[in-house]
Parts: C-alpha cells; structure tokens; sequence
C-alpha cells in the first residue's frame, strides 16, 4: 500500500486551509502584500517608539541642571553653656539656599547637537527598517508567486501525460510497441508526482515566510503578476553613495562630532551660583549671602586630553566603518548587475533556443515512435528535458526578479 511521506499530510493541509480561507477574502496583489507588511511590521512599531524616546530625550538635552535647595544650620555651638542652642550666638544661623549649576555654552550646544543627531539617526534607521521590510516582503511575495506558476506547469504535464497514455494504447492497438510501453506512462506519472510534493513542501515553506512578512493576508490566493523593475547599472551606481546603510553613518558621524565638541568644551570651565538667606535669633539681623563657584580645569592631561582623544579616534572609527561598508556596497553592487546581466542572457537563451529546441525534439521523437523508428524510451527522455527546460526558465525568471526586485528596494524606492 502506498503511504505518503510524513510530511505531506501537513503540507497539504497547510495548502488546503489557505486555499479555504482565500476563497473568503480578496485577493492579496503584490502592492497589497507591501503595504499589508508595512502595516503590520513588529519592528515598525519598535523603531516608532525608539523615536518617540529620542525625540523625547531632545527636548531636554541643552537645559541647564535641576537647581538644588540647600537647608541647614551655620555656626551652632557645640560646647560651652551657649551649645546646641540655636538663638544665643550671634553667629548662628538657620540657612536656606538655592544654588544652580551652570555647564559652560559650549558644552550645552554640544549635547543639543548629539540629541538632534541621535534623533536623525533613529529617523534614518526606521527609513532602514521600512526598506527591509518591505523588501522581504516582495521577495517572500515572488517566491510563492514562481512557485505556483510550477505547480500550473505541473497540472499541464499531467495532462500532457495522459495524452502520451493514449499514444501507447494506440500503438499497441495497431500492433507497434511492446506490452511494457504501457507502464511508462504510469512511470511518469509517479515521477511527477514525486516532484509534485517537492514542490508542496516548497509552497508551505513559502507561505509561512509571507505570514511572517504580512501576517494572516498570506493566506489569501495571489493576484496580478510580478513587477518589472527596470535595472540601470549607471542609476543604481549613481545612487551608490545614498544606500541606506550607508546614510545611517551620516547620523553617526554627526553624533561623534558632537561628542568631541562636548570633550572638547570640558576644557572650558563650568560655574554655579548660590543664594542664600540666613536667619539669626530675634536681637541679630537676619543676612543674605551670594556665593560663586568655578571649575578648574587644571589636570587636563589626565583628564579632559584623553576624553578628547578618546572622541577623536571614535569620530575615526565612524569614517573607516563607513568606507569599509561603502567598498563591500560597491563590490555587491557589481556582483548583482553581473548576474543580473548573466540571467538576462540566460532566460532568453532559455526562450529562443532550449525551449523551442526541447519542444521540437519531443515532437520529433513522439512522430518517430509512432512511425515505430525509436522506442518510448526516447520519448520519454525529450519529454524529460522538455520538463527540465520548463521548470528552468520558471526558476530564472523568478531568480531575476527578485534579484531586480532587492535592487529595487536597495536603491530605487528610497528615491
């Protein structure tokens, strides 16, 4: 008895659930797909909240200080017969101050500058983000797409192979061929169903990446065909220096900058100031004192020259990161228009020369086995190849595709 494999059951109810729930809701189309995964993106939401923090965090980054109140008692005797005694001695005070901390200017436009910048990278990052996603998304989208223009070959094939059934009776009929041919037919049938659960498991594994890109609306059948984005090597190259990644270091360098600019203002020094009034018992005059305070910035060798090194080298590092990412950028950039080049040859050398040589074989050598000059076995064998060529133009059509798609949104969509 025939047992199917153990995953298959699986597969196939994956497949079967999504084609029920397809049949109650609209069609998902590639456009729908994109915007489906933009709406639904955990990680949107998570890079919304990271700018609403640095936003937030903005809005204090140049003022000054809390202030701080200061409460105590000046002066108060500890021994003689005056002591612990707040209203004997003329000297003895009850004291309330405020005083307020005042960072120099330059460090205050410093940390401004390093708040705006943190805030225009996390802005850069979820631009990022938005491209990752809905890259994913279209690739997840092509994927399912090719693969279901298989499984409409395969329905195809099948029929194509019952039509070759018929063929072999009616050479038998006429007394050509031999009581084996019969089974060929049947051979293939199993053949292509073999391949026929490959690609189920291959459609369930695709649907699942699209639940993760666009969440439930996968289940929904495809609609439309694929785009056809339109890729320039001398556009793309031109917009090699605004890739995404890349335009996250401008952010980065910008905070850097104004972190030096911060060690840097910390050889300048920053002042307080402190007021305070001062209650003495009822026969003295109360007393009002102001009182000013100034850092030293003296041990700047070991202090404030190593901080600024220290930015230094980091605002250094950020530049060659950012060179290192613009050479790997260039390199890859030159790898996919070469085998975006190589696939475009391929796919029409597929279209003008092994399709239509393929089909003209089978056809060739299934007239031949009914005049009775070859056996099945060479028919089966063109019809083998013609097979492989098919499913070979579907893959090379699907690899560029997603290949001018990633492109796309690498380089294009961000425009």
């Amino acid at each position: 008895m025939f047992s199917l494999p153990p995953w298959q059951p699986l597969a196939a109810a994956l497949v079967l659930s999504g084609l029920s729930l397809a049949t109650q809701a609209a069609p998902l189309s590639f456009q729908a797909a994109l915007d489906a995964a933009e709406r639904n993106a955990p990680q949107l939401a998570a890079q919304r909240a990271g700018i609403d923090a640095a936003r937030a965090a903005a809005i204090s980054a140049g003022a000054l200080p809390d202030p701080k109140l200061s409460i105590g008692i000046d002066n108060l005797p500890v021994s003689g017969t005056d002591r612990w005694r707040l209203k004997r001695d003329f000297m003895t005070m009850q004291k309330i101050g405020l005083m307020q901390e005042v960072p120099n200017a330059g460090k205050r436009q410093a940390r401004v500058d390093a708040a705006d910048a943190a805030l225009a990278r996390s802005e850069i990052e979820r631009t990022l983000t938005t491209l990752t996603v809905r890259r994913e998304a279209a690739l997840a989208w092509l994927k399912r797409y090719y693969l279901e223009r298989k499984q409409a070959l395969f329905d195809d094939l099948a029929h194509e192979n019952r039509l070759l059934a018929d063929v072999v009776r009616a050479q038998l009929a006429s007394g050509r061929g031999t009581a084996a041919d019969v089974l060929s037919p049947r051979q293939e049938a199993a053949m292509l169903a073999e391949r026929r659960d490959e690609l189920s498991r291959d459609l369930a594994l695709a649907h699942s990446a699209l639940v993760r890109w666009v969440g439930a609306e996968a289940s929904q059948a495809l609609q439309g065909e694929a785009p056809s984005y339109p890729v320039g090597p001398d556009r793309l190259q031109g917009r090699l220096q605004q890739h995404p990644e890349l335009a996250v270091y401008v952010a980065t360098t910008a905070l850097a900058e104004a972190q030096l600019k911060e060690a840097e203002a910390g050889k300048r020094p920053d002042w307080g100031v402190e007021i305070a009034y001062q209650r003495r018992a009822a026969q003295f005059g109360d007393m009002v004192s102001v009182q000013f305070s100034f850092d030293l910035p003296i041990f700047q060798s070991t202090r404030q020259t190593p901080q600024i090194a220290a930015r230094q080298a980091e605002l250094r590092r950020v530049a060659a990161e950012r060179e290192a990412l613009l050479r790997e950028h260039r390199q890859l950039l030159a790898a996919d228009l070469a085998e975006y080049g190589r696939l475009d040859q391929a796919i029409s050398r597929q279209q003008h020369d092994f399709l239509p040589l393929a089909q003209q074989k089978v056809l060739l050598q299934t007239a031949s086995y009914r005049s009775g000059k070859v056996d099945l076995t060479a028919v089966l064998a063109a019809r083998r190849e013609l097979i492989d060529v098919r499913l070979k133009t579907i893959d090379l059509d699907s690899q560029r595709a997603q290949l001018a798609t990633r492109l796309h949104f690498t380089y294009g969509e961000n425009e």
